[in-house]
């Protein structure tokens, strides 16, 4: 009887201490709620949007490793960092890692640009006896994002602002009237032309 008492109480005390480790574990976002997260839709043109990424990355202290045009898409990683806990000491191994990020910059039929930011963090470790592991873990927090979303609301803003012609000052009056331009046509011949007055 009390072998039983003791094995439920056991069993009882196991599923106390594993509820919370359960109950903690946040629920997987839905391939559309990632999308949410992750896409942001601007009022700007593509260049401009691809340009204020590859900006932002750097400003956040990334350096870039692709940025192609054409194809809208920016790969890009943080400086790598001795990450080795004391754990990786005791199992006598290293661990270092870094944050890489992706960016895929699109045209929208409305006019409008579309970037969809992915942001993760990437550990490697290796022991004494040669053997490596990598780990890449996605980054899901919000923050993150809106972080990365406002820097670059700024950068579009500063690229358009900069871009803005300079006000037109007085025109000029025309003083002179144009003379006559000569253009060949063929070897010997040639048309000319006389602008209105």
């Amino acid at each position: 009887m009390t072998r039983r008492l003791n094995a439920a109480w056991l069993v009882g005390v196991s599923l106390a201490i594993s509820a919370p480790a359960i109950a903690k574990k946040k629920p997987e976002l839905t391939p559309m709620e990632l999308q949410a997260l992750q896409s942001h839709e601007y009022e700007t043109s593509k260049e401009v949007l691809f340009a204020s990424v590859v900006s932002v990355f750097q400003d956040l202290g990334y350096q870039l490793e692709n940025a192609d045009m054409p194809s809208g898409f920016i790969t890009a990683a943080s400086a790598t960092r001795n990450k080795t806990s004391f754990m990786d000491v005791l199992a006598k191994q290293t661990s270092s890692g870094n944050t890489r990020a992706t960016a895929f910059v699109e045209s929208m039929p409305s006019g409008m640009a579309r970037v969809r930011l992915n942001f993760l963090n990437s550990k490697s470790s290796s022991s004494m006896w040669g053997h490596q592991d990598k780990e890449d873990k996605p980054i899901l927090d919000p923050q993150t994002y809106k972080i990365a979303w406002d820097k670059i609301d700024e950068a579009i803003f500063v690229r358009n602002a900069t871009a803005a012609p300079a006000r037109p000052g007085t025109p000029a009056t025309a003083t002179a009237t144009p003379a006559a331009i000569s253009v060949p046509v063929t070897a010997g011949t040639s048309v000319t032309v006389t602008p209105k007055k």
